[in-house]
């Protein structure tokens, strides 16, 4: 089997710089902090490998995986709706988006475009390049791996048969993983897998496709799912997802020897908290459903009064409350000049959203796109590029580098006023109202304990 990588097609260099700018505007800008553990795993560019991946973040997660893939060009495909708009359709096909065409959205006539699409796929993989698709259709809305679609198995096979199968074509498992879906500086993960070289698998395919794929998609699916945080049990989903999130969360990974505020690690963490609680479900399911209403209760009593679960830890709290508020006061000015340069950053997302979008799992991609494309651009570049035209170049260079600063900064300080009118909602609350609440978390963290140490 000849083994000599490929010569993929170079980026030309509008697409290189709009792929840069991009990129720098995810992260860090958009984006706390990007992970890519494994990223050392992919093949070099030049090997056929076919990308996939669990969806949970619409736009976002192919955004991710082009942008941390500096040395290729990748493609990925996305669902046709997306390239009717004439400015997104030239951006994202600049950055390797093809579309796909589906009959419950496109019809029978539109499904029959996608002869054009599987060629360019196929084209990519002759020339050593990488193909990104999601096995699963379309994006969750959970934490959790829905069903594979084996069609991206039939392309990476389809590459090897073109080749005569005398070339190595390889799939690589990638999960996605936010600290929260919906909401800028954020963080971010690419879980990189081990690559499964298909050339094992070629004779046994040639006479028995069928099985062959089956037994590729399982290895490739366990791979991704033990990347990525799989919430099976959708019946008590809320509670699990509050638990792992929340406080206990938190306290868990720190006993364990996690670090609650990295993300890799509290992935990891909560990937063992669910399991344990999957585990007490399946051993004690009526001490399972127990914690599970003792937590719909916690939770319920939360919304109630307003604040977050974090405050319960704290007494009342009233000096650190004024000194938190002090602070708020001190700020109050930097972030007025602040919005009222970055204003459209936030404004126009949101009226976008409010007006269009009804599934929420897009909203994050909308905010995304909406400030790569549109504000951003406008507001921090435009102005930046009169100033320098002008002959001001201080001026200019330092409008450059401040807006993102001040976008960061009233981001920041936005969510720091929803964290003091909790603390406001908690100081002011009766305080047999929170101590009652208080109580029952205690209960309720103690009782897990109890059971979760059984488990281990």
């Amino acid at each position: 089997m000849k083994n000599r990588e490929l010569k993929p097609r170079k980026r030309g260099w509008v697409a290189t710089a709009l792929r840069r700018y991009l990129q720098i505007v995810n992260h860090p800008i958009y984006f706390r902090h990007f992970h890519t553990p494994g990223r050392e795993r992919m093949p070099k560019d030049g090997n056929p490998v076919v990308v996939v991946s669990n969806h949970q973040n619409c736009l976002i997660d192919p955004l991710g995986l082009v942008f941390s893939l500096s040395d290729r060009k990748p493609r990925f495909l996305a669902r046709a709706s997306v390239f009717k708009n004439p400015i997104l359709n030239k951006v994202i096909r600049g950055l390797g988006a093809l579309p796909t065409y589906r009959a419950k959205f496109d019809g029978i006539k539109g499904v029959a475009k996608n002869k054009g699409t599987l060629e360019e796929v196929a084209k990519s993989l002759s020339h050593g390049e990488t193909v990104v698709l999601y096995p699963e259709g379309q994006h969750q809305n959970k934490r959790w791996l829905g069903p594979f679609s084996q069609a991206y198995l039939k392309m990476a096979f389809g590459a090897a048969e073109e080749f005569d199968f005398d070339r190595e074509v390889y799939v690589m498992p990638t999960a996605n993983h936010y600290s929260h879906y919906r909401l800028p500086r954020e963080d971010m993960m690419i879980a990189y897998g081990e690559p499964v070289a298909l050339s094992p698998y070629y004779e046994r395919y040639k006479e028995q496709p069928r099985e062959v794929m089956s037994e590729v998609n399982d290895i490739v699916r366990g791979q991704i799912e033990h990347l990525m945080l799989n919430i099976e049990d959708l019946d008590h989903y809320a509670e699990i997802d509050f638990l792992r999130s929340g406080d206990y969360g938190r306290v868990w990974a720190e006993k364990h020897s996690y670090r609650a505020d990295y993300l890799p690690d509290k992935l990891a963490s909560d990937k063992d908290l669910v399991a344990a609680l999957a585990t007490l479900s399946e051993r004690e399911p009526e001490k399972a459903e127990e914690i599970f209403e003792q937590t719909r209760h916690l939770v319920k009593g939360l919304r109630k009064m307003g604040f977050r679960e974090w405050l319960l830890r704290r007494g009342r709290g009233v000096g650190e409350f004024a000194l938190f508020l002090l602070g708020m006061l001190v700020g109050l000015a930097p972030f007025v000049a602040a919005i009222g340069t970055t204003w459209p950053v936030f404004v126009l997302p949101l009226l976008v959203n409010r007006a269009f979008i009804k599934d929420r799992q897009f909203r994050g991609s909308i905010n995304l796109a909406v400030t790569l494309l549109v504000t951003y651009p406008l507001c921090g570049f435009v102005p930046s590029i009169v100033m320098l035209c002008q002959g001001d170049w201080l001026m200019g260079l330092g409008w450059l580098v401040l807006f993102p600063v001040a976008v960061i900064y009233a981001t920041n300080y936005m969510r720091w006023s929803r964290k003091l009118l909790g603390y406001a909602r908690f100081v002011l609350a009766k305080k047999k109202d929170v101590e009652k609440l208080r109580k029952r978390r205690k209960k309720l963290y103690e009782e897990l304990d109890k059971l979760l140490c059984k488990e281990r």
